[in-house]
């Protein structure tokens, strides 16, 4: 052990002067030796590798030029064209190919052996392993930024409702003050009296404390109307809710399942570039032996450096497609994720008129339009409550005194009860202007629910499409995948006994590929037309209990 212990670290002392080295290059210095030393074997011209890198010549031209002019690269001209190729006689040469592999080595060494040796400043980012579409679900909901949001819009229509109510109950004031009075009206009563005059007059030093309460009887209708508003408005948010937790499950699908075809897409790349980098071996070993032309050398070499960028492409879209998760279950962005499950085809029946029905019933957006419709009618007797008379009442009781030790007692005290009645005549018109744009808002209402009842008709219709499209291309291409796989063999027979021309086998290669890609995404497509359909008709699979 104490020999591992001193190779580790003897290693990693090496290993960490030439990361180091390496840390002073640029990002596309370091993208253009990850190119070149994952293909040592291949020559790039500079419009090639702008393809591979998705950038312009010019970003990356200064940085190509440089590591050619360190002898980290050579390059050669061939029909009027510049060709870059890695400097395999390069002082590092050895060290930059290999520094990636070993400090993974290493890494995982120190973790086992836990052996700490100052790793701080390269720490690894936390990894998420999701195992199943349930547990993405589970977690967005909990930590999803638009859900938290929505939760709170919905303690605020509670308490709306509360406020609503509070106009059925009386309102219970206590008053309390002292003034002075530079003149008071003096009278001379009797002190035999039960009350003293000068609570009605005033004193010079006025003390007064007592209590009011007032209460609303009629308003024609429009406390009724605000409380049924407010009422609906809950449930709008409820609704609202239901409906953003629906799309936040549509989109962890979207990603989930887009994760599982980028891995695939990126597995079926990089078949497709070893069988060709392979091939290209085998044809240049053939060529050495004199039963290959050099054109199908060039051929097979060329060929490899056009499925590049896809390979590339596949590895790029993993990355986006995890930020984007990231995201959308509120975890670290950076976070690297796992996900243990592959594309499955489960077909289901297909009933259109019933998936109609539904839509029509448990879609949360027509539940809106429904909610948004009754509130608008009571909208329009909250408005018309202005042409009707308002009644309330008020009573009070209160103590006037001189003296506030002698303030409590029936000489002191007055009370007083009464109610009052408000009859609209003329308000120039604003009443009958509310009335007429609570009407128009209504009839907004009724035609915004007709005209989303017809885009759920044709929603519905395209995810039903949409399933059988993808149904119909994942049978075509599960047929044609066997026969791919025997044409590739078939090809490579043909080739080595000189039958077949070179072509073939790239041809065969490319099929093969192209069908395997082709199924994984039709199988994409058809969960997703299935996932939006559930989306149209309001169905919220961890609810239901529907994912497994």
């Amino acid at each position: 052990m104490h020999l591992v212990y001193k190779y580790i670290s003897n290693s990693y002392v090496y290993i960490r002067k030439v990361y180091t080295m390496m840390q002073q290059f640029s990002k596309n210095t370091l993208k253009l030796l990850k190119v070149f030393y994952a293909y040592p074997e291949q020559q790039f011209y500079i419009q090639e590798l702008g393809r591979i890198l998705k950038k312009k010549p010019g970003a990356f031209q200064r940085a190509l030029y440089n590591l050619e002019k360190d002898g980290a690269l050579k390059s050669e001209f061939k029909a009027n064209a510049r060709f870059f190729s890695i400097n395999k006689d390069y002082l590092f040469y050895k060290e930059f190919k290999s520094i990636v592999a070993k400090l993974s080595v290493f890494v995982g060494l120190f973790f086992i052996l836990n052996f700490n040796i100052g790793l701080a400043s390269e720490k690894e980012a936390e990894t998420l392993e999701l195992s199943s579409l349930k547990d993405t679900i589970k977690i967005a909901f909990a930590n999803n930024k638009d859900i938290q949001i929505q939760e709170y819009a919905l303690n605020i229509a509670t308490a709306d409702i509360l406020k609503a109510r509070s106009a059925f109950l009386p309102n219970v004031d206590f008053n309390a003050g002292y003034t002075h009075n530079g003149t008071v009206l003096t009278s001379s009563g009797d002190n035999r009296a039960k009350q003293d005059p000068r609570v009605f007059s005033g004193y010079k030093d006025n003390n007064t404390m007592g209590t009011t309460v007032s209460q609303s009887i009629y308003t024609g209708g429009a406390n009724l109307a605000v409380l049924r508003e407010a009422q609906l408005g809950l449930k709008e948010q409820i609704e609202t809710l239901r409906a953003t937790k629906l799309n936040v499950e549509l989109d962890a699908k979207r990603l989930y399942y887009g994760l599982l075809l980028a891995y695939e897409t990126e597995r079926i790349a990089k078949d497709l570039v070893e069988q060709a980098t392979g091939h290209y071996e085998e044809v240049r070993e053939r060529f050495k032996q004199g039963t290959s032309s050099r054109f199908d050398v060039l051929q097979s070499k060329v060929q490899v450096s056009l499925l590049m960028p896809q390979l590339i492409n596949a590895q790029t879209a993993i990355e986006l497609i995890i930020t984007e998760m990231d995201k959308l279950i509120g975890t670290q962005v950076g976070r690297k994720i796992i996900v243990k499950d592959h594309l499955f085809y489960q077909p289901v029946e297909i009933k259109e008129e019933e998936f109609l029905k539904e839509a029509y019933l448990n879609d949360p957006e027509m539940i809106l339009k429904s909610l948004g419709i009754d509130i608008s009618k009571w909208a329009i007797k909250y408005a018309r409550a202005g042409w009707l008379p308002q009644v309330g009442a008020n009573a009070g009781y209160s103590y006037t005194s001189n003296n506030p030790g002698n303030m409590f007692n029936t000489k002191h005290n007055l009370w007083d009860i009464g109610f009052a009645v408000t009859v609209p005549i003329f308000d120039g018109f604003s009443t009958k202007a509310k009335v007429d744009a609570a009407k128009a808002k209504y009839m907004q209402a009724l035609i915004s629910k007709e005209n989303l009842a017809d885009q759920v008709g044709v929603d519905v219709k395209q995810s039903c499409l949409d399933m059988v499209k993808a149904g119909a291309i994942i049978k075509a291409q599960q047929d044609n995948l066997e026969d791919a796989k025997e044409a590739l063999k078939i090809s490579y027979v043909r080739y080595d006994n000189g039958v077949g021309i070179n072509l073939d086998v790239l041809d065969a290669q490319v099929s093969l590929a192209n069908v395997e890609k082709t199924l994984a995404e039709g199988t994409y497509d058809y969960i997703m037309a299935k996932a939006k359909l559930d989306r149209v008709m309001g169905r919220g699979s961890i609810e239901e209990g529907k994912i497994q």
